[in-house]
């Protein structure tokens, strides 16, 4: 705007002088590192070494700029258009010419800024520090839950930089750290080819330090090819220029730059993710469309699909899951009930299977299902077939909205209905301690859920506790004397043909289909490591055999993630029955045993405790058996936990993370079992088996 008399007399400049004021929007989400809140400092320490703008006045949130004549970079050449050389070398010039900057001319440093002013390592985990505070953090209370929903991990920036390999020392600089196409004005003589030039090429200006920091200039240029969103064949031009331009002003901040340039990219296309999630999702806000919603799935889609090497992902969620989770935030926003007046909150529909219960209305559903997209990162929980919510409906105790995720990550097949399992137990009343089922239904776009009592600590903000480290004494007591009481379950209603012979080898043939159906390329490194194909992998087993004993309803997955501690007598409750089935109550056991870390003792302890627990009809026979089962286990292990090394699907379950950081002992359990040749594969399984991959 043209400058006023009055305030063009207070600044000492030119009525109707061109200015650029510059007022920090309120409303704008903490998507970005800031090292300064004195963008002016930084622009008086530049004045006179680089073409920028001069900070005429400033207050809290507001900034008079002189103004740059000429237009941007981004309305002469559009994201993804190629740059002209000239100007690529004119911008390189821009990111080297910064480093002149003195360091005494500059605000202090945060407190935990890298002392030593060429340690490139120190810095990179002072921004991932600073990422996870300003930008993950803080933005928690709003978009944790979403977060949690997309599995990025809370620890997952920290955790890349502690990943990081030593970087070369390079000495530290002033930095822009946002330079893209916007920020960077072309002078309207430049436009024109015809237009002579100096060999630096046009004199460009360059906007927009609010973001700028002090460290090593390989991170600028990293920020650089990125948010230019330049075509991929420029970018060998873009860092050649910049070597050179470096090599010619500062030679030492150049060196390692093709062994360290990846290590910054791969930093800011992590942090990246988070801030175009949160765009993502408020764009939501501002207008709900089913076409927004669809843009805003292929935005995160996109954002977590570049992250995913560099935050260690596994599994990206595909389009489904991911527009689900961005609805369910959406839906759950302050204002909901105006959308819901418009109609634009989608209905939700009872399951008829599961009729209302007087506990838990359709009203205190309804409010469940509202609460459930707002829910903090910490009662979120994404495990490898659902997604767990805790919620407090107001006026009930907390519930859990438990989600099936669009794509089943769990190679092993579900034989019963979770619903029809724990309707079972409730009402034989026999002493185990299970969730109950509270609703049943679809919600929003075709979206499966269930409602089950919340069995955590009272304080739902105190995280559940699980026997990870394995069963103490008592705890051991109470699991064996919940496996007593399943046998008082009634199955009959859950199985029609439930009572049948043959349980040992339905699993043995259930193993060798899963077996047969792993992708080739777990196959094929399978092979290379002496696990034996389906045809057999089904000859060798088929050789072992088990006695009868008389069957009951199982649990089927007792690792220590689906065992809540509780402060009874009971001990333990027993949550996600999804692979519940009707067989030998030997084998929950065992499988227990092959899950969970146990002393020798209390091992010996529980199948004790088991046999004189449960009727002599369920244990008749076990001391012969329960080897077998545990071969059949380690097998199972050994081909599942390698098809998750090499497809990255669960690593970010607990219970998978476990299982295959501990994988040359479950191979050699495996081959032992079977009576193969035993394959060492050195102490650190997950470096190994990459270089064995196909």
């Amino acid at each position: 705007m043209p400058l006023p008399d009055g305030p063009a007399k207070l600044l000492g400049r030119a009525p109707g002088e061109l200015v650029m004021v510059r007022v920090r929007r309120a409303e704008a989400l903490s998507v970005v590192i800031r090292t300064w809140r004195d963008e002016a400092a930084v622009l008086d320490a530049l004045r006179g070494l680089l073409p920028v703008p001069a900070c005429l006045a400033a207050g809290q949130d507001f900034a008079v700029h002189s103004y740059a004549e000429g237009s941007s970079l981004a309305a002469l050449r559009p994201d993804g258009e190629p740059v002209d050389g000239r100007l690529v070398v004119a911008l390189a010039g821009l990111l080297a010419g910064t480093t002149r900057v003195r360091r005494a001319a500059l605000p202090p440093l945060p407190p935990a800024w890298p002392r030593n002013g060429t340690d490139s390592q120190g810095f990179l985990r002072a921004l991932a520090s600073r990422a996870d505070v300003q930008v993950r953090q803080a933005n928690a209370a709003e978009f944790g839950g979403l977060f949690a929903a997309l599995g990025l991990p809370e620890d997952a920036l920290r955790g890349l930089a502690e990943r990081t390999p030593a970087l070369t020392r390079r000495p530290f600089g002033l930095l822009h750290t946002d330079l893209h196409r916007a920020n960077v004005i072309v002078p309207h003589s430049s436009h024109s080819s015809h237009s002579s030039h100096s060999p630096d090429g046009p004199r460009l200006t360059c906007v927009d330090w609010e973001l700028a920091t002090w460290g090593d200039p390989l991170h600028d240029l990293a920020t650089h090819l990125v948010r230019m969103r330049y075509p991929a064949g420029q970018w060998p031009e873009v860092t050649e220029a910049w070597g050179t331009a470096m090599e010619r002003l500062r030679p030492a901040a150049a060196h390692g730059l093709g062994r360290d340039l990846r290590h910054y990219l791969a930093f800011e296309r992590a942090q990246s993710v988070y801030s175009d999630v949160m765009r993502a999702a408020r764009s939501l806000q501002e207008s709900f469309s089913e076409e927004r919603l669809a843009a805003a799935e292929r935005a995160v889609r996109a954002a977590l699909e570049t992250g995913a090497g560099p935050l260690r992902l596994g599994r990206v969620p595909r389009g489904p899951e991911v527009e689900r989770a961005l609805y369910r935030w959406w839906a759950s926003r302050p204002d909901t009930g105006v959308r819901r007046s418009a109609g634009r909150v989608r209905p939700w529909h009872r399951d008829r299977r599961l009729p209302e219960r007087d506990d838990f209305p359709d009203a205190a559903v309804r409010q469940a299902l509202l609460l459930e997209g707002a829910a903090p990162a910490h009662r979120v929980f994404k495990g490898t077939a659902h997604l767990n919510t805790v919620v407090r409906v107001p006026g009930t105790a907390p519930v859990v909205v438990r989600r099936k995720l669009p794509v089943d990550r769990r190679r092993e097949r579900s034989f019963l209905s979770e619903h029809q399992v724990l309707g079972a137990i409730e009402r034989a009343r026999a002493g185990v301690a299970a969730p109950r089922v509270l609703a049943l239904g679809e919600s929003g776009a075709r979206d499966p859920f269930a409602i089950h009592t919340y069995v955590g600590p009272r304080d739902v903000d105190r995280a559940p506790g699980h026997p990870v480290d394995g069963l103490l004494p008592h705890e051991a007591d109470g699991l064996v004397d919940q496996l007593g009481a399943l046998t008082r379950v009634d199955y009959r209603q859950l199985d029609p043909v439930a009572g049948r012979s043959g349980f040992h080898a339905g699993l043995v043939e259930q193993l060798v289909t899963l077996v047969g159906e792993l992708p080739a390329e777990s196959l094929g490194l399978a092979r290379r490591l002496g696990l034996p194909d389906a045809d057999r992998l089904r000859r060798i087993l088929s050789r072992r055999t088990v006695g009868e004993r008389r069957p009951a309803l199982l649990h089927g997955d007792l690792n220590p993630w689906n065992l809540v501690r509780r402060d009874d007598d009971l001990a333990l409750t027993l949550i996600d029955w999804e692979l519940a089935v009707v067989g030998d109550p030997l084998y929950d056991l065992v499988r227990h045993l092959h899950l969970t870390p146990a002393r020798p003792e209390i091992r010996t302890r529980m199948f004790r405790r088991w046999e004189r627990v449960l009727p002599p009809a369920h244990t008749r026979g076990w001391r012969e058996d329960w080897r077998t089962y545990r071969g059949l286990e380690a097998v199972r292990s050994a081909y599942l936990d390698l098809d998750r090394l090499v497809t990255g699907v669960s690593l970010d379950a607990p219970n998978v993370r476990r299982a295959v950081d501990s994988y040359a002992v479950t191979l050699a359990m495996a081959t032992g079992a079977l009576g193969l040749p035993a394959r060492r594969l050195g102490t650190g399984p997950r470096g190994r088996l990459r270089t064995l991959a196909p």
